[in-house]
């Protein structure tokens, strides 16, 4: 069996730990963790995973100390991994990338997921060195997700697919064409941080996947968002780095045009609300209060087929 979790320190943060103590699952994730749940190197399938990705989803901070969920796109091939604890991206930031370029010294938390395949691992770590030509990420977290709430749906680069791009002018409320992205949804990504020092091996950035079937994220109003939190792993990453820090950043993809809904918000986790019981398959909600809202148009050149809904959705509900 490949050895898990290697260090003496814990790999959760206080944040985490409180979630985990919450719900009950403290002492058998601890041995899970132990084993195989989350490793301080990247196992060999997960360093030859990460090469065949033709997109890498990033979570990182601007300079003010904002989480920003983005995407950042290669022919497959431009991540490469010398060694078990490092991971090199040679693909560049797309056109007004709202987390600014990646700098030494930076927190960084990358997802690699395979749609058509429903596969994704994480790994997250800090900035050792960047140019524009790569950016090499030292990794002190690896860990796979299941295939939970991921829809199937199959890529393909459009060469230059980018260069059409243009922006919408920032606001800090939704627009009616945002209302329609969202409300359509059944995929986005969510950008946490930890900024605790005293947190070691779980200090950093993270990005995660949410699914759910189209329209599970509900528009409160213009500037608030509910989604439902579904069973998962029960590492509780981004729910224990809310509970710290409630800065989140979210993204949403038009997978059909390339557009790019970039949201800047203050998280609030709400444990106990009739709204959950009424959501068939929510544990609890997450509620998104908006403070910038980025959109960029045609910005990914990728497209996708239509999806395959994951079959766990058929044990969730929608909002009434």
């Amino acid at each position: 069996m490949i050895p898990g979790w290697t260090l003496p320190e814990s790999p959760f943060h206080t944040g985490e730990l409180a979630a985990q103590d919450r719900l009950g699952v403290r002492a058998a994730l601890d041995a899970r963790v132990r084993r195989a749940g989350i490793r301080d190197y990247m196992p060999d399938q997960h360093r030859a995973f990460f090469s065949e990705l033709p997109f890498l989803l990033i979570g990182s901070l601007d300079e003010d100390g904002q989480p920003w969920a983005t995407i950042r796109v290669g022919q497959p091939g431009f991540i490469t991994s010398s060694d078990a604890h490092t991971l090199h991206m040679a693909g560049r930031a797309l056109p007004n990338d709202p987390s600014g370029a990646l700098r030494p010294g930076d927190f960084v938390g990358a997802l690699g997921i395979q749609f058509d395949t429903r596969r994704r691992n994480r790994v997250n770590g800090t900035i050792t060195a960047a140019d524009d030509q790569r950016v090499t990420l030292a990794v002190s977290q690896s860990f796979g997700n299941c295939n939970k709430y991921i829809q199937r749906r199959i890529p393909e680069l459009i060469e230059g697919g980018d260069a059409a791009s243009s922006a919408v002018p920032d606001a800090n409320r939704l627009s009616d064409a945002d209302r329609r992205l969202i409300s359509r949804a059944d995929t986005f990504f969510i950008a946490s941080a930890n900024l605790d020092p005293g947190a070691r091996a779980a200090r950093g950035a993270d990005v995660s996947h949410k699914g759910g079937r189209p329209g599970f994220v509900r528009i409160d109003d213009t500037q608030t968002l509910t989604i439902p939190d579904f069973t998962g792993n029960s590492f509780f990453n981004t729910i224990g780095n809310l509970t710290c820090n409630p800065r989140a950043g979210l993204l949403f993809i038009d997978f059909d045009s390339g557009d790019l809904l970039y949201l800047a918000a203050r998280a609030e986790i709400v444990w106990d609300d009739p709204d959950i019981a009424a959501f068939t398959g929510a544990q609890r909600l997450l509620r998104f209060h908006l403070k910038t809202v980025r959109r960029r148009i045609k910005a990914l050149p990728i497209r996708w087929t239509p999806p395959q809904y994951a079959h766990e959705l058929a044990y969730t509900g929608v909002w009434i």
